[in-house]
């Protein structure tokens, strides 16, 4: 994984909440991430993805979790891939998997207000 923000991570784009209202083009990708988010096998995927020694997990740990089929676990996987918040390696056979954090500590961003702007409001 490279140490560079994925696109869409900038912080111009990630201004908290409170501050401003949002643009319509930020909001729609905010949403997108949130709508990734808002399913529980992706929140748990991920969970178990930022959890799991050393913040990787192979697909072949994730999978045996839950009672679904293998394409399924790739579709979700393959949602939270495209929300960016998780990036995958390939290793011979198996793919393995790391949450991206700068995009989590972005939807922080948005979510918490700074000091001066809980202050403000």
């Amino acid at each position: 994984m490279s140490n560079k923000e994925p696109p869409g991570v900038a912080s111009s784009c990630w201004s908290p909440l409170v501050g401003q209202p949002i643009s319509p083009e930020h909001a729609s990708e905010v949403s997108r991430v949130f709508k990734a988010l808002g399913d529980p096998v992706r929140l748990r995927l991920l969970s178990l993805i930022s959890s799991h020694a050393g913040g990787e997990a192979c697909v072949c740990d994730l999978t045996e979790v839950f009672d679904l089929s293998g394409p399924t676990i790739s579709h979700h996987l393959k949602v939270l891939r495209e929300a960016e918040l998780i990036t995958g390696e390939r290793r011979g056979t198996w793919i393995h998997y790391r949450v991206v954090p700068q995009r989590l500590a972005s939807l922080a961003d948005l979510l918490i207000p700074t000091t001066a702007e809980a202050v403000a409001s």
